[in-house]
């Protein structure tokens, strides 16, 4: 049973994925991403008061690390958070860079596809892999 309390090997995520690849036979980069929306679409509801402060995908996306993540410390001190760098931000393009040894830019993806979705924003979100692993990844976002 997982809660919100708890902190969790990752371990465990990536098990589950893989036995859900089996029975579906759906790629694993796919069910990540579809389970990134749903978090975020579920974390929108959870910690509203995040998630409220912000009047657009952008202003939130811009706040995850020096805001989101510091505060998620609080509640979750031992909590293991990917790092997100705003290497650019006007008012149309962003570019998000993710680093983590977890290696999960595909859950990040569709956090971001969730996030665009939650302030009704349209975008197109360009992929680009800094590391050939999934580790090091720069999201560039080009609001339509």
């Amino acid at each position: 049973m997982y809660t919100t309390i708890g902190t969790y090997d990752h371990a465990e995520m990536v098990t589950l994925v893989g036995a859900l690849q089996k029975k579906t036979g759906l790629p694993i980069p796919d069910l990540l991403r579809t389970y990134g929306h749903y978090t975020f679409s579920s974390f929108s509801r959870s910690y509203r008061m995040f998630i409220s402060q912000a009047t657009s995908a952008f202003e939130l996306l811009n706040s995850v690390q020096h805001y989101i993540h510091v505060e998620v410390r609080k509640l979750y001190p031992d909590a293991e958070l990917p790092q997100f760098i705003i290497e650019k931000l006007t008012p149309d393009t962003m570019v998000m860079r993710y680093e983590s040894e977890r290696k999960m830019a595909d859950f990040a993806y569709g956090m971001i596809e969730g996030c665009l979705d939650h302030f009704g924003e349209k975008a197109t979100i360009s992929v680009n892999d800094l590391s050939g692993d999934g580790g090091n990844v720069a999201f560039t976002i080009q609001k339509v």
